[in-house]
């Protein structure tokens, strides 16, 4: 066996070892994981995540795009020095609550609430984007479950990085947002194992990419 041939089997063996290595790595690490987080479930806002423990719920009024307020909550929680959050803004009810805005926007004529619910993934990705001092390192479209989406990574003046994920789903806005010290691992677990469930509290499972479905017109604004 020549040397050359010798050197290239000596690489791949040690390619190999250190696979097996960070393999033993995470699977001894996976029961103190397990012992910390666990799957919290809301049904009231129709999703599920791997977080640490209980979260703290604040509800807000989320000022949309084109001039109306829906309400949402924000799910927050800490672990160490990294910070988690979901925030779900409901626009199931847009079509009532753009009727009620008296916006220069509708001098152009009706339906704008479905304009609304159809660029908010947009529009709460240039929200992070315009946040002062933030340095955007990643910014793509993105799919989680099958439900399309946008997917962001930026650094924070203070030097923090943030993880974020945004989705559309049953006219609900997901933004879930995972914020670490840069001499920390990237926590993209709590973006990456985000799923959605339905009305009965079922995992959601599309056998295609899902895209947002508006609500059906009432008051006859198309």
């Amino acid at each position: 066996m020549t040397i050359a041939k010798l050197l290239k089997l000596k690489d791949k063996n040690m390619r190999v070892t250190s696979l097996m290595a960070a393999l033993c790595v995470l699977v001894l690490a996976q029961p103190l994981l397990s012992q910390e987080w666990k799957e919290y479930e809301n049904r009231v806002d129709h999703f599920t995540v791997p977080a640490p423990g209980e979260p703290k719920v604040e509800t807000i009024m989320w000022d949309s795009e084109y001039g109306a307020t829906f309400p949402g909550r924000v799910y927050r929680w800490e672990q160490g020095r990294t910070r988690y959050s979901v925030t779900v803004i409901d626009y199931s009810d847009a079509e009532r609550i753009h009727s009620e805005v008296n916006h220069i926007a509708y001098r152009g004529g009706p339906g704008y609430w479905t304009i609304d619910i159809m660029g908010s993934i947009d529009y709460a990705a240039t929200r992070y984007r315009q946040k002062p001092g933030v340095k955007v390192t990643y910014d793509a479209w993105h799919y989680i479950e099958r439900v399309t989406g946008h997917e962001l990574q930026l650094t924070n003046p203070d030097d923090t990085r943030s993880y974020v994920g945004i989705y559309l789903h049953a006219n609900r806005l997901y933004i879930l947002d995972a914020t670490a010290p840069a001499d920390e691992a990237p926590p993209i677990i709590f973006q990456q194992s985000f799923g959605f469930l339905d009305a009965e509290g079922k995992p959601v499972q599309y056998s295609s990419f899902y895209f947002n479905r508006l609500p059906p017109a009432r008051l006859g604004r198309p």
